[in-house]
């Protein structure tokens, strides 16, 4: 499974808006000069976001987005959904012989369980650890 860049930047949207929840409204260009990305496009990416009702849009001045729940009743599953569509390995699972099906379905019962397990909090309030990679090893 591949995440193209609506998904990718989808989540940063909404781990932006999972940052600043509870302080109001945030634009689409504030986020889209933060991370040097196309306003036009984030633009794009909201409508889905809005009409899945994880976004509420506030209108005026100082208006822009906020998240509907807390975003720690919002996972990164419900937005790579919306934006990505089914989470599937490979099309057409069903028509595979069995031993290769039941590898795609573990495939995406694993990478399910990742998406629906990680909250916008849990993303809004990562620190990186400095840890580069767990398994280097040094000769």
């Amino acid at each position: 499974m591949k995440i193209s860049t609506k998904g990718r930047y989808g989540l940063t949207i909404m781990i932006e808006l999972a940052k600043h929840y509870g302080e109001g409204p945030k634009s689409l260009k504030s986020i889209a000069q933060t991370h040097n990305l196309s306003e036009h496009y984030l633009e794009q990416l909201i409508a889905p976001l809005r009409n899945a009702g994880l976004v509420k849009s506030v209108r005026g001045a100082y208006g822009g987005y906020v998240l509907s729940k807390d975003p720690q009743e919002i996972t990164s599953g419900d937005v790579i959904r919306v934006l990505e569509g089914p989470i599937t390995p490979v099309e057409g699972i069903e028509d595979e012989e069995p031993v290769k099906r039941q590898l795609w379905i573990r495939i995406r019962d694993a990478v399910k369980d990742v998406l629906d397990n990680t909250t916008l909090m849990d993303l809004a309030n990562y620190k990186e650890t400095g840890e580069i990679n767990s398994y280097m090893y040094y000769i």
